[in-house]
Protein backbone atom coordinates (compact mmCIF):
# COMPACT_ATOMS: atom_id res chain seq x y z
CA UNK A 1 0.00 0.00 0.00
CA UNK A 2 1.08 3.64 -1.20
CA UNK A 3 0.16 6.43 0.27
CA UNK A 4 0.42 8.45 -3.21
CA UNK A 5 -1.75 5.27 -4.75
CA UNK A 6 -4.61 6.28 -2.06
CA UNK A 7 -4.43 10.00 -2.97
CA UNK A 8 -4.10 9.27 -6.80
CA UNK A 9 -7.82 7.35 -6.51
CA UNK A 10 -8.72 9.62 -4.08
CA UNK A 11 -8.62 12.43 -5.98
CA UNK A 12 -9.43 10.92 -9.72
CA UNK A 13 -12.44 9.67 -7.33
CA UNK A 14 -13.88 13.07 -6.79
CA UNK A 15 -13.05 13.78 -10.41
CA UNK A 16 -15.77 11.16 -11.69
CA UNK A 17 -18.74 12.15 -10.05
CA UNK A 18 -18.00 15.71 -11.45
CA UNK A 19 -18.07 14.33 -15.40
CA UNK A 20 -21.38 11.96 -14.53
CA UNK A 21 -22.93 14.93 -13.45
CA UNK A 22 -22.12 16.69 -16.39
CA UNK A 23 -23.23 13.63 -18.32
CA UNK A 24 -26.47 14.01 -16.69
CA UNK A 25 -27.28 17.65 -16.96
CA UNK A 26 -26.13 18.02 -20.20
CA UNK A 27 -27.48 14.87 -22.14
CA UNK A 28 -24.72 15.61 -24.68
CA UNK A 29 -21.61 13.61 -25.79
CA UNK A 30 -19.98 17.22 -26.53
CA UNK A 31 -16.46 17.36 -24.75
CA UNK A 32 -16.42 13.39 -24.20
CA UNK A 33 -14.16 10.90 -25.34
CA UNK A 34 -14.98 7.64 -25.78
CA UNK A 35 -11.47 6.56 -26.42
CA UNK A 36 -10.10 8.30 -23.03
CA UNK A 37 -13.10 6.69 -20.89
CA UNK A 38 -12.16 3.27 -22.42
CA UNK A 39 -8.20 3.56 -21.57
CA UNK A 40 -9.43 4.98 -17.99
CA UNK A 41 -11.25 1.50 -17.75
CA UNK A 42 -8.94 -0.40 -18.79
CA UNK A 43 -6.19 1.06 -16.64
CA UNK A 44 -8.37 0.45 -13.30
CA UNK A 45 -8.60 -3.20 -14.76
CA UNK A 46 -4.75 -3.37 -14.66
CA UNK A 47 -4.72 -1.52 -11.41
CA UNK A 48 -7.24 -4.42 -9.70
CA UNK A 49 -5.45 -6.88 -11.15
CA UNK A 50 -2.14 -5.95 -9.60
CA UNK A 51 -3.86 -5.89 -6.67
CA UNK A 52 -5.46 -9.32 -6.49
CA UNK A 53 -1.81 -10.91 -8.27
CA UNK A 54 0.48 -9.23 -6.71
CA UNK A 55 -0.60 -6.77 -3.55
CA UNK A 56 -3.86 -7.57 -1.93
CA UNK A 57 -5.01 -4.46 0.23
CA UNK A 58 -7.50 -2.63 0.40
CA UNK A 59 -7.04 -0.25 -1.88
CA UNK A 60 -8.91 -2.22 -4.01
CA UNK A 61 -11.66 -0.93 -3.31
CA UNK A 62 -10.80 2.39 -4.39
CA UNK A 63 -9.86 0.95 -7.56
CA UNK A 64 -13.07 -1.11 -7.82
CA UNK A 65 -15.61 2.67 -6.89
CA UNK A 66 -13.71 4.21 -9.41
CA UNK A 67 -14.35 1.77 -11.94
CA UNK A 68 -17.57 2.09 -11.32
CA UNK A 69 -17.86 5.27 -11.54
CA UNK A 70 -16.28 5.49 -14.90
CA UNK A 71 -18.56 2.76 -16.11
CA UNK A 72 -21.49 4.80 -14.88
CA UNK A 73 -20.04 7.83 -17.31
CA UNK A 74 -19.74 5.47 -20.09
CA UNK A 75 -23.35 4.08 -19.92
CA UNK A 76 -24.33 7.70 -19.98
CA UNK A 77 -22.02 8.49 -23.17
CA UNK A 78 -24.03 5.76 -24.76
CA UNK A 79 -27.24 7.18 -23.49
CA UNK A 80 -26.76 10.67 -24.27
CA UNK A 81 -25.31 9.80 -27.51
CA UNK A 82 -28.73 8.40 -28.41
CA UNK A 83 -30.38 11.26 -27.25
CA UNK A 84 -28.71 12.82 -29.48
CA UNK A 85 -29.98 10.79 -32.33
CA UNK A 86 -33.24 11.73 -31.85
Amino acid sequence: MSIFEIGMLVCFGFAWPTAIYKSIKSKSIEGKSLLFIYIVIVGYLFGILHKFIYNFDFVVILYIINLVMVFTDLLLYYRNKKLTRK
